[in-house]
Parts: C-alpha cells; sequence; structure tokens
C-alpha cells in the first residue's frame, strides 16, 4: 500500500527547509500514518533531495502530520536552482512512499 492511498498531503518553502503537512482520512488510517512515517523513513525516501535532520510533528486532534525537511531547498526558492525550488511537489512525492499492509 502507497501513502496516498490513505492519505492527502500539502508542501512548500520555508526558508532552506520543506514543510509537509499528511492528512489521514479517518482515525484508523491515521494510527497507520503515525506508524508509517518515521523520521528515518522519510530521510531515506528523500535520500539525495533533503540533506539535514527531518523532523515529525503529530496532529493528533487533526489525525495529521508535520513534516520539516531542513536543508531540502538549496539555500531558499529564490537561490536554488531545482526546477521545483519552492517544495511544491514534495508532497506527491511522499504520497508516493510505500508504506506496507496493514493487514499483515
Amino acid at each position: 500500500m502507497r501513502l496516498v492511498d490513505i492519505a492527502h498531503a500539502r508542501s512548500g518553502d520555508k526558508g532552506d527547509r520543506a514543510d509537509i503537512g499528511v492528512f489521514a482520512r479517518n482515525a484508523g488510517d491515521y494510527a497507520i500514518i503515525r506508524q508509517a512515517l518515521t523520521a528515518q523513513r522519510i530521510a531515506a525516501h528523500f535520500q539525495g533531495i533533503a540533506s539535514g535532520a527531518v523532523e515529525v510533528w503529530p496532529l493528533d486532534n487533526l489525525w495529521a502530520v508535520k513534516i520539516v525537511l531542513n536543508n531540502a531547498l538549496q539555500g531558499n526558492a529564490a537561490r536554488s536552482l531545482r526546477s521545483d525550488n519552492l517544495g511544491k511537489c514534495l508532497a506527491a512525492a511522499l504520497l508516493r512512499m510505500e508504506i506496507g499492509n496493514p493487514d499483515e
């Protein structure tokens, strides 16, 4: 199963940080997301894109997770030569992440 099967997400820039919000569709899906989205797994998924620490902040009352990718935008949007200098595509990239099958 991929993250996109149980969540939707948005992303953007905050200086040299990319900020990603992941939102579950229901409480059961939120429990799966909380277990699957660890800083280590996210860092591995974005290897080569984000060179800094990954921060994961659970927002239980919203069934959401806030993710911060540090050193992800080559300085900031104005200086970056990346085609996605604002980090807007990072949410879609995260949604492609395989999170396993909760029935196993």
